[in-house]
């Protein structure tokens, strides 16, 4: 089920300060208007058995990513109001630029740990080609990948085609640890920043970059 903006302020608890409120929601789309996906419609449908891009297709819908990203990257965030004056917020989502985390392997998860890990945000990035694939948030960065993790498929699909047409890739992870150590506020920061990146593997942006390494 694709998010409307309209849907951001889903964790309103009265009884507790809100982090996020001085974020302009939706984030703005780029200075020159928003990117127009593949007229044929071909990549803004779900996934469908069978179908599997050919590697013009695999290079196009990887550029039409990357220039929204890139835009996004240098788009100035819009002017903040408020009848209040707050402190600047720790979490700011403007300043966290998953491009350029420090990456970790994959595997990270098989490492050996005798704890749980910390609360944070994580992104799933491919350097070769400079594309925030996938935003998630925990509370335990050991433990998330462990379990079952439908992201670990859509990567597995994206590296087979790949290697496939011996085209050039790179997935790694990095991490945000200075992020909001309750739940309601960790998940919103996430939604924002799945939203501003338009990361396709997130269910959130199917509608709009399609469905090609997800299930059917």
């Amino acid at each position: 089920m694709s998010v409307e903006p309209n849907q951001l302020d889903l964790f309103n608890n009265p009884g507790e300060t809100r982090q996020l409120e001085l974020f302009a929601y939706p984030p703005p789309p780029p200075a020159d208007g928003q990117l127009e996906l593949f007229p044929s419609k071909k990549f803004r449908s779900k996934h469908r058995d069978g179908f599997v891009m050919n590697p013009e297709e695999l290079q196009q819908w990887k550029a039409q990513i990357y220039d929204y990203q890139q835009k996004a990257r240098t788009t100035p965030p819009p002017a903040q109001t408020t009848l209040l004056d707050l402190p600047a917020n720790h979490c700011d989502p403007e300043r966290i630029d998953p491009l350029t985390l420090q990456l970790q392997s994959m595997a990270f998860y098989r490492m050996p740990a005798n704890y749980p890990g910390n609360a944070c945000l994580y992104f799933v990035v491919d350097s070769a080609a400079q594309l925030i694939l996938y935003v998630g948030e925990t509370c335990k960065s050991n433990k998330r990948w462990k379990g079952t993790h439908d992201c670990k498929d859509y990567i597995a699909s994206y590296q087979d085609l790949h290697y496939r047409y011996k085209l050039q890739t790179a997935v790694n992870i990095g991490f945000w640890w200075d992020t909001p150590q309750r739940r309601e506020a960790r998940q919103e920061l996430e939604l924002y920043l799945i939203l501003k990146w338009r990361s396709p593997f997130n269910k959130e942006n199917w509608e709009r970059w399609g469905q090609p390494f997800g299930k059917s």
